[in-house]
């Protein structure tokens, strides 16, 4: 026979071998049962596969960010089986991998119920048990039209070409972007043909090798995305490599749920979003108010200290400064509809704030004197996002920024960056974040404008700049937004979940286009650096994250209500109240619960609203001018002298520690 030479990479170690024709990945890697793919010079095969003569090889484990991806890729192929088998009038659309888990879209004459999901997770553990094997095929576009003439959902696929297939949501994963190929599910002893799909693949040997899944949830999803196409029934499943993980992963879902902003912030009274509004339109409580209130008001000291000033702009402007600035040539598919107005005039509520900072800075001459120059404000802005992807506060369709802009010079611009990291970084951890990693987006040459030359300056500025503060950089390439390169600060919250935060981007483009100057010490006119920054995002995103990360257990600074009096009876009122008089004159939020429930119900009531102190009071303490206090722990501590518990609660507010 044949012999083929193949060269083995692990990790850094690269071994030279020689075998017979006809080895397969699976032969090459038989001694390692964590492999379940392999990279067969560059591209990810089956095990299946033969590898060439030269060809480069490297195991593709189980637990790897790749072999996840094929686990869950075929763990949708099983859903897809199970669906077709127990629904057989169900047509297929699509079944990608995605974080954590996996879907698949179907077209049913019945959105799917709870009790379908459990009928379909125990079709699917038979199908894994049958051991069946995945098996691909080449086939050509007539061919395959006419093993899928029943699937008119795959039919479409297969008539998308190149780029198409790969813009198209999850198609790269049925046809991408090369040769048409099937997966057929055979039965372990016959071989026979149990199921079949269109999918470039690769997948795990056989279904048995799925060790852990668990579906999820139903929910409707358009044909590809797009709301002009029919609306399918979505399956959401997730797998892991072990039952452990699967777990884990279980309950990490449960805690991030018990943490769900939209879920506190109605139990908790903080803020809500009418039907009569609209979607991603929050309007916030009394209670979120103060919350939001207390971060606006810290927010805008620390920049008041760091020599920002800030300015105010309106919500709506002519298109003309919109097209001026760039946005409507490259962020059309983001802004609300114009408004005709004066007659034949588009108006447009703003998605930024930058143009109209641009006009603050070039409504006179400014002199190298007043550089830098740091313009902050706390901006509302609006942008039409689609309805399947708003989401409480952290994805919605009109939100405050509070977006600072700062006009340099060049030889300025390195100091402004490095300040600005530090600045942001110690705010965020004021706030109670504390585990960072930054990201750097760079440029996309199809979607930007501007000199290469420039681009190359901003970039290295800004990964000078990320490379002085200590913290992880990880690139993210063509993620930056049209007019410059960006840093993004992405934090941990309590429960490991990553949010990005503050974003800084260096601009040498906009003042080009706003044609803005200043008078450089030698008398010639110059064009700022420009760089934008947003420290929360938006303030309702910030909320909400802080809302999650906190779980609703706010330190006293941030809390809504920082004590809550207590009384054992109603003549332990008129007590309680003086206490809290003297509380408010310290600036303290106290209020003391007057209401005719007994005692206990109002400490369970308290301890709902996940209040910092509870002050109790009876006649003990009314004799000694003292209250009691009852911690969220449920510790307690007896007799302190009105001056020592205000001291308490003032020392808490005034370090932001929480208790």
């Amino acid at each position: 026979m044949s012999e083929v030479r193949v060269i083995i990479q692990r990790d850094s170690e690269r071994e030279e071998r020689v075998v017979t024709g006809g080895t397969t990945a699976a032969d090459l890697f038989a001694d390692d049962r964590a492999v379940v793919a392999a990279r067969v010079d560059g591209a990810l095969r089956d095990l299946a596969h033969e590898p060439a003569d030269g060809a480069a090889v490297e195991p593709v484990t189980i637990d790897s960010p790749d072999g996840l991806d094929i686990l869950r890729h075929s763990t949708a192929h099983v859903l897809a089986q199970a669906v077709q088998e127990l629904f057989p009038r169900a047509r297929l659309g699509i079944g990608p991998p995605i974080r954590d888990g996996f879907y698949y879209d179907f077209d049913v004459t019945e959105p799917f119920q709870p009790d379908d999901l459990k009928r379909i997770e125990k079709k699917m553990q038979e199908i894994v048990k049958r051991g069946q094997r995945f098996s691909r095929r080449v086939v050509d576009e007539d061919a395959a039209r006419a093993e899928l003439a029943d699937e008119p959902y795959k039919l479409e696929l297969i008539g998308l070409k190149g780029a198409a297939a790969e813009a198209a949501e999850g198609a790269s994963a049925e046809v991408g972007a090369g040769e048409l190929t099937i997966y057929d599910n055979l039965d372990a002893r016959t071989g026979e043909r149990c199921w079949k799909d269109l999918c470039r693949g690769p997948h795990l040997p056989t279904t048995r090798m799925i060790p852990a899944f668990r579906l999820m949830r139903s929910a409707a999803a358009y044909w590809r995305g797009s709301e002009k196409n029919p609306q399918l029934q979505r399956i959401y499943g997730t797998a892991w490599p072990t039952r452990d993980e699967l777990k884990a992963h279980l309950e990490f879902l449960a805690e991030a749920e018990k943490r769900d902003h939209r879920r506190l912030g109605a139990e908790l009274d903080l803020f809500s979003i009418p039907e009569e509004i609209g979607s991603g339109l929050a309007v916030f409580h009394p209670r979120g108010g103060i919350i939001r209130r207390v971060m606006e008001d810290y927010s805008r000291r620390r920049h008041e200290e760091a020599g920002y000033e800030f300015v105010y702009t309106p919500h709506a402007t002519k298109g003309d400064l919109f097209q001026r600035s760039g946005h409507l040539d490259w962020y059309a598919d983001g802004m609300y509809p114009p408004m005709r107005l004066d007659g034949h005039q588009d108006y447009y509520l703003k998605p930024m704030n930058c143009p109209m900072h641009n006009l603050i800075f070039g409504a006179r001459g400014r002199s190298y004197r007043e550089l830098p120059l740091r313009l902050f404000e706390f901006g509302t802005v609006y942008r039409y996002e689609k309805s399947g992807v708003v989401h409480g506060l952290t994805r919605a369709r009109g939100f405050t920024q509070d977006d600072a802009h700062i006009y340099c010079t060049r030889d300025q611009m390195a100091g402004e960056l490095d300040n600005l990291l530090t600045f942001v970084l110690n705010l965020l951890r004021d706030y109670g974040l504390e585990d960072f990693y930054l990201e750097l987006s760079t440029r996309d040459p199809e979607k930007s404008i501007g000199s290469d030359e420039n681009w190359e300056e901003a970039t290295e500025a800004l990964r000078r700049a990320a490379g002085k503060q200590g913290l992880e950089l990880v690139m993210d390439p063509a993620g930056a937004a049209f007019y410059g390169p960006k840093i993004s600060v992405q934090a941990r919250d309590a429960i490991g979940r990553t949010w990005q935060m503050s974003t800084i981007q260096v601009d040498f483009n906009l003042p080009e286009r706003f044609d803005l100057e200043y008078t450089a010490d030698d008398g010639s006119r110059q064009r700022p650096v420009m760089i934008h920054r947003a420290l929360f995002g938006s303030i309702e995103r910030f909320f909400a994250v802080l809302l999650e990360h906190y779980a609703g257990v706010f330190p006293p600074w941030l809390a809504p209500v920082q004590a809550l009096g207590i009384p054992i009876g109603d003549t332990h009122v008129p007590h309680l109240r003086e206490f809290a008089d003297r509380a408010r004159a310290m600036g303290l939020r106290v209020d003391v619960d007057a209401s005719t429930d007994r005692m206990q119900k109002k400490i369970r009531n308290a301890q709902r609203a996940k209040v910092p102190f509870m002050v109790i009071a009876g006649d003990d303490d009314m004799a000694a001018g003292a209250v009691s206090f009852r911690y969220r722990d449920g510790s307690q501590r007896n007799g302190i002298p009105f001056d020592e518990a205000l001291a308490e609660i003032a020392e808490a507010v005034r370090t932001r520690v929480q208790v």
